[in-house]
C-alpha cells in the first residue's frame, strides 16, 4: 500500500491499454483521492477531460514552480 499522492501532476510513462485516454510523455493533472491511493491508484484528468482512476505505475509524479503550475492549469481550462 502506497501513501497518498501529493504531487499535482503526473507524467505518463506507460499508456498500455489506454492509448485513447493517455498520451506518452504528456503531463496530466492529479486530483487528490486518498481512498484510491490505498489501492495504488491515482485520479487523473485524462484526454476525455474527465477524471478516472489509473494505476500509479503509469506515471512519474512531478510538481512545478507556482508560475508554471498556473500556466499548465490555464491551458487545461482552454482545451
Amino acid at each position: 500500500m502506497m501513501k497518498a499522492q501529493t504531487k499535482t501532476f503526473g507524467l505518463c510513462v506507460d499508456n498500455a491499454d489506454y492509448q485513447a485516454s493517455l498520451i506518452l510523455g504528456k503531463v496530466y493533472r492529479v486530483l487528490p483521492d486518498p481512498r484510491a491511493a490505498k489501492d495504488d491508484l491515482v485520479r487523473i484528468v485524462d484526454e476525455s477531460g474527465e477524471d478516472y482512476l489509473y494505476h500509479r505505475d503509469h506515471f512519474v509524479f512531478v510538481d512545478f514552480p507556482p508560475a508554471v503550475k498556473k500556466k499548465i492549469l490555464a491551458l487545461e481550462r482552454t482545451a
